[in-house]
């Protein structure tokens, strides 16, 4: 998360005085200075000092709205500064603030350090009243123009400043056009409009009891606020949430001259894209509205034209506009994201900034910035994430040609969705809570529709496109979205669906939703895996190998597949820590190799006495006597050393770290209540009852009110030491199979939920007397390391004990996390995350992301005093975290050795620690461990 250094701080810390100005003339700005002047301010300010088009204004400062949000008040200095800014404009543009003649009318914008589309507020048309729209109506000859600038200004002020509710605007505004007989506002005149003015304004004092001001440097003044104050709104908290911005940053507002382009025909605004922001490809990629402003084109409440439209419609504004594009694209070296406005036929350039994308668009774009020379291959990485990746793995719909589309709209942010038709945020929320994927359906989405957003599997919209609040969201998000579906008319009173030309839906039907397609389906349409993910598991595989039985010759991702590839090449020089796997049996291990995997970090025994050896479980635990014990476990034995031969032939030359059960006992045994209730309906007569009553016995002698804490693990390990010696015995029998077959098998075993060095002391002592008699039994010369799972947090906080009798540590950050906060995941995450997450209490769930204060700390402290004992100390991974792209970049800075996930996880793992690698330094990393046969490995050396 990042936070904010201060002017103040800044000139602290460098030794200079005076107090640095809260506002800023754009001439005075760079880009550089995004802290300070936020991301619209900052890039208005670098698109003056390159000489494009831009409306003059000036920048009030993050600083300010950070003390206004303190303080409650705002800086004392503040009115004055934007004063004497606001006199320099008169002077620059000829005109005067609500002058009654020629009046300057001014915008007041948000802009944060990151952006946050549509989260925060904007009041357009500043400056107006009722002289001031007379002189409007006479210096433009437009009246209607002049009254519809009015009545933009009187509803923004009153959401935005007055906080009416907008729908009671809208309400208004839709019945005016019915009573008219119009489809847009287009179809309102002067008369119309003025009379809107007046409702507006009876609505506003109905409501409030006050009225827009008539003073235009009150309008300014409240306008400012007002934005600062948006920081903190419901939906901005909840997006800076989700998207790990930080709280303390506050917003810049950018105040700038008007230009129109609701001025008539020869007028229009749009948003265009340097590239494709679905794809990444080249190409003119944008909307254009005539005769509208700019939140006109992001709404949805028109249907836009596309960019290239405009050639037709204004060819020079048009050119004007590419040279414009490709100007910012080579200067940034990035896609670039452009707000402009045509004012009778001049363009003007409003906005830019780093272009959000999809993932596929991301890879694309950051490969041909590379092949361009705009970027090298590590700035390429720093473009792209392992969650986009994740994204560009999940499957996609099958082609099939039964299923006939529905609907076609704007493909605005690809992927497959399947889910339930929600017309509102709040079911959404709800039925996505009780675990049913949802797909949202809106006319068009607002930024109070976030909560539905989030909820949602995919995002479907009646009207806008590709730039519109919808797309621009779920592109951030990674939600699958198709926009435009003109088709569809919604109706939220019935809760259903019309199709215009087919049928009725009702909410709550299933719908399929493809996002680079546009297309939406009814019912569930079958998916098939990703390109990408079939390309990373069988590279250069011919049809018939394919995973999806396809011959892969269409080569419609053919570009997205080598994108991905050539930076996980690059990843894999660049990368400081190692990637193994998660991986329970030789399936398993095979796939992660596929995948990139350079060895097995945690392979779970207690997964290979299910199914049908469950019986000989419960055999273990009746069995009477050593002997009767000991012939159970030569039969495990004989199955344990067939699943170990399988993993290690499959991992060969790479290490493979097995865990040794670690579950409690009374998992494998029947249910206490359900073999009670067989027991009591059966009766004494029923054949099964004595076997029954003694696993009753057992069942009840092994129960346990919080198994987690109970005898599980190395306390298992202890209690049943032929339990650990049959499994150590089964390992390095397989080693020696392995190596009487020509292999290399490089195996490791690691003790669970150790807590105390005494513990794993005993215990490690105990497994070398096996090795031992393997050894000697059949002549191996191998050594096989021995270390412990760091999961209790006693073993974190005294690891340079623990280290004495371990050649390495692997944090098992799954119960490290539930013992740290003292949550039951199984029972925590579906009974309050949802409302500490609403209430702040949570940015994240700890079971997914790292609590790098809290359990990372013990990790931290593990790593320095297991290195104190032992400096050579291997140092791995394996819980779930170890797959998460933001708590790899805290594995790679604590200065482990690997992290081990998920097969799936592996690339995105790879990804992601190449690019912590080119941006944080790490402690440093310990040379791999000697390994059975005894060889130091080289895996994963560079």
């Amino acid at each position: 998360m990042t936070t904010y250094e201060t002017e103040l701080d800044r000139a602290a810390r460098d030794g200079r005085g005076g107090t640095p100005p809260l506002v800023h003339a754009f001439a005075d700005g760079s880009k550089e200075q995004l802290d300070l002047l936020g991301g619209k301010g900052a890039n208005l300010a670098e698109m003056t000092r390159l000489g494009l088009p831009v409306p003059p204004g000036f920048i009030v400062s993050t600083e300010a709205c950070r003390a206004y949000l303190a303080d409650g008040v705002e800086p004392a200095r503040l009115p004055d500064e934007i004063e004497d800014h606001l006199s320099r404009l008169e002077t620059a543009t000829g005109r005067r603030l609500g002058s009654a003649q020629d009046p300057l009318l001014v915008s007041v914008r948000s802009g944060a350090r990151f952006s946050m589309p549509g989260m925060m507020e904007t009041v357009l048309d500043i400056g107006l009243n009722d002289d001031s729209v007379e002189g409007l109506a006479r210096q433009s000859g437009d009246a209607r123009f002049a009254w519809d600038s009015y009545r933009r200004l009187v509803q923004m002020y009153g959401a935005t400043v007055l906080h009416v509710d907008a729908a009671l605007f809208a309400h208004e505004h839709d019945r005016l056009k019915r009573e008219r007989g119009v489809s847009d506002d287009l179809g309102l005149g002067a008369d119309d409009l003025r009379g809107l003015v007046t409702t507006y304004r009876g609505l506003i004092r109905e409501a409030t009891g006050q009225d827009v001001p008539t003073d235009p440097r009150e309008q300014l003044h409240a306008a400012v606020l007002a934005v600062f104050d948006s920081w903190n709104t419901e939906r901005a908290t909840l997006y800076r949430r989700r998207e790990h911005i930080a709280a303390d940053l506050g917003t810049a507002v950018t105040v700038q001259a008007m230009v129109f382009g609701n001025h008539g025909d020869v007028s229009g605004s749009g948003v265009c894209f340097t590239r494709d922001p679905s794809t990444g490809r080249r190409g003119v990629y944008g909307d254009y509205l005539p005769d509208a402003q700019g939140e006109d084109v992001v709404s949805g409440v028109r249907d836009t034209l596309g960019l290239a439209d405009l050639a037709t419609i204004n060819r020079p504004a048009y050119d004007q506009l590419l040279d414009v594009m490709s100007t910012l694209e080579q200067h940034y070296r990035d896609v670039c994201d452009i707000e402009f406005t045509i004012e009778d036929g001049r363009l003007w350039i409003l906005q830019t900034r780093v272009g959000k994308r999809t993932a596929e668009a991301a890879f694309r774009a950051a490969v041909a910035m590379v092949d361009e020379g705009l970027i090298d291959l590590d700035e390429a990485l720093h473009r792209v994430t392992g969650a986009q990746l994740v994204r560009l793995m999940f499957p996609r719909f099958a082609t099939d040609d039964s299923a006939t589309p529905l609907a076609t709209g704007t493909g605005a942010s690809p992927g497959a969705a399947v889910g339930r038709i929600a017309l509102d945020s709040a079911t959404a929320e709800r039925w996505a809570a009780a675990g049913d994927p949802v797909i949202l359906v809106r006319t068009e989405t607002t930024p109070d529709d976030l909560r539905g957003m989030v909820a949602a599997e995919g995002i479907v919209t009646a009207r806008g496109g590709k730039t519109s609040h919808a797309a621009v969201v779920a592109r951030g998000m990674g939600r699958t979205c198709v926009c435009g579906v003109e088709a569809l008319r919604i109706d939220t009173t019935a809760r259903e669906v019309a199709v215009r030309g087919g049928p009725t839906l009702q909410e709550g039907d299933t719908v399929s939703v493809d996002g680079t397609t546009g297309e939406v389906f009814a019912g569930a349409v079958a998916v098939v895996a990703s390109a990408v993910a079939d390309s990373l598991e069988h590279p250069g595989a011919s049809g018939a190998e394919r995973a999806d039985g396809t011959d892969g010759t269409d080569g419609t991702d053919d570009d997205l597949v080598a994108a991905v590839q050539r930076l996980l090449a690059h990843a894999d020089v660049v990368r400081r820590l190692r990637v193994h796997a998660n991986a329970d049996t030789g399936a398993d291990a095979a796939r992660a190799r596929r995948l990139g995997a350079e060895g097995i970090g945690l392979c779970r025994t207690e997964h290979m006495f299910l199914g049908e050896r469950r019986q000989l479980v419960e055999d273990l635990i009746l069995a009477e006597g050593p002997a009767a014990q000991d012939a159970v476990l030569a039969e495990l034995l004989v199955l344990q050393r067939q699943d170990f031969n399988e993993i290690l032939a499959e991992m060969d030359g790479l290490p493979v770290t097995i865990r040794l059960i670690d579950p409690p006992l009374h998992e494998f045994l029947p249910d206490l209540t359900e073999l009670s209730v067989r027991l009591a309906v059966a009766g004494d007569t029923a054949p099964t009852n004595e076997r029954d009553r003694r696993l009753l016995a057992s069942v009840q002698r092994l129960h346990e009110q919080n198994p987690m804490l109970g005898l599980r693990g190395v306390r298992l390990g202890i209690v049943i030491p032929g339990l650990f010696a049959m499994q150590a015995r089964a390992l390095l029998e397989a080693v020696g199979d392995r190596l009487d077959a020509g292999g290399d098998p490089r195996a490791e075993i690691m003790v669970p939920l150790v807590a105390s060095s005494r513990e794993l002391s005993l215990v490690r002592e105990r497994l070398l007397q096996v090795v031992d008699e393997v050894r000697t039994a059949r002549g191996l010369q191998v050594d096989c390391p021995i270390g412990t799972m760091i999961e209790v947090p006693r073993a974190a906080l005294t690891a340079d004990r623990v280290a004495a009798s371990a050649d390495f540590f692997s944090f098992g950050t799954n119960d490290l996390t539930q013992m740290t906060w003292g949550f039951s995941r199984d029972d925590v995450e579906s009974a309050f995350f949802a409302d500490y997450r609403r209430q702040g209490l949570l940015d994240d769930s700890p079971f997914e992301t790292l609590d790098v204060a809290g359990v990372g700390s013990l990790v931290s402290t593990a790593v320095r005093l297991g290195r104190q004992t032992q400096p050579d100390l291997g140092l791995g991974v394996c819980g779930e975290h170890g797959g998460d792209p933001a708590s790899i970049w805290f594995f790679h800075e604590v200065g482990l050795d690997y992290v081990s996930c998920s097969p799936f996880r592996v690339p995105v793992a790879r990804l992601e620690s190449a690019r912590a690698a080119l941006t944080r330094p790490a402690q440093p990393a310990q040379p791999a461990r000697a390994a059975v046969p005894g060889n130091p490995s080289t895996e994963g050396s560079r």
